[in-house]
């Protein structure tokens, strides 16, 4: 049983260099908020298999991509896995937590998701377009996407990347979710500017977009964020489920928001340790 102050493993990179965001201060402001209600430690994602046995629940936030770290990364999950150990968010995710086979199966579905295909034979299947975006099926962060003609498609879908229509979208947004509660919504309305954000009030239809990709996903208690885009229709399209470890761009919100968010999130924390 928990003692009555759990101990938390809080898994963060500091020191991972993000294109336009800065992991490290959300999470030490993330960790300074926590220590009110828990005992803490912190530590970087290759060391948590070795010290995750003494703690009574494992909270992965801003850990970087896991390519990075593939061999510790699998390493952590199957043990986490054979003993049982609580980890935040949990290990069932089927989004981004596995890589991007998702975005295949929710468009093959027939889900409101940016069309996606991962073989030449199948480009019958996307809308025509100048250039496609290709990325790794186990990609992050943007790692390795690129955007081609389609005369270099053949040479690049092997398998082990996906294939989609660029989109001339309107902006990109993105919903916050801790377990299946709605957070607060951001938005970037420059689209050369993915971080460049702004608080941004979804309609009903958004919340009901968003919140259908939180119900299909597996994930109980954790936090969610949910990239979108507006395309030329007006409709939302999925960009991704980011299940894993979400940069929460808190410095955005203000000093109320954050507290709202830091609230819900030590509630989703002792729920999850008091199961």
């Amino acid at each position: 049983m928990p003692s009555p102050r759990p101990r938390l493993l809080y898994v963060s990179d500091l020191a991972y260099q993000a294109r336009d965001r800065r992991y490290c201060d959300e999470d030490i402001f993330l960790t300074s908020r926590l220590r009110e209600d828990f005992h803490l430690a912190l530590c970087h994602p290759r060391d948590t298999a070795a010290l995750m046995d003494t703690f009574d629940a494992v909270v992965v936030r801003n850990s970087g991509p896991v390519l990075g770290y593939q061999a510790e990364y699998d390493a952590f999950r199957a043990k986490a896995t054979a003993s049982g150990a609580r980890v935040y968010n949990q290990l069932t995710g089927r989004a981004d937590m596995a890589g991007k086979q998702y975005l295949l199966d929710l468009s093959a579905a027939g889900h409101p998701v940016i069309p996606t295909v991962d073989r030449l034979a199948d480009l019958h299947r996307l809308p025509e377009t100048a250039e496609y975006v290709v990325k790794p099926k186990f990609g992050a962060d943007s790692v390795g996407l690129t955007m081609v003609t389609a005369d270099r498609l053949p040479a690049l879908t092997d398998g082990t990347v996906l294939v989609q229509p660029r989109i001339d979208f309107a902006y990109e947004v993105s919903f916050y979710f801790v377990d299946h509660d709605f957070q607060y919504a951001l938005h970037a309305p420059y689209t050369d500017r993915r971080w460049d954000l702004e608080p941004y009030e979804p309609t009903d239809g958004d919340l009901e977009f968003a919140r259908g990709f939180i119900d299909w996903n597996t994930v109980e208690h954790g936090i969610q964020r949910v990239d979108a885009c507006r395309a030329p229709g007006g409709e939302l399209l999925l960009v991704e489920l980011e299940d894993l470890n979400p940069y929460l761009s808190l410095d955005v919100l203000d000093e109320a928001g954050r507290d709202a968010f830091v609230a819900a999130f030590k509630e989703s924390l002792r729920g999850f340790l008091d199961r």
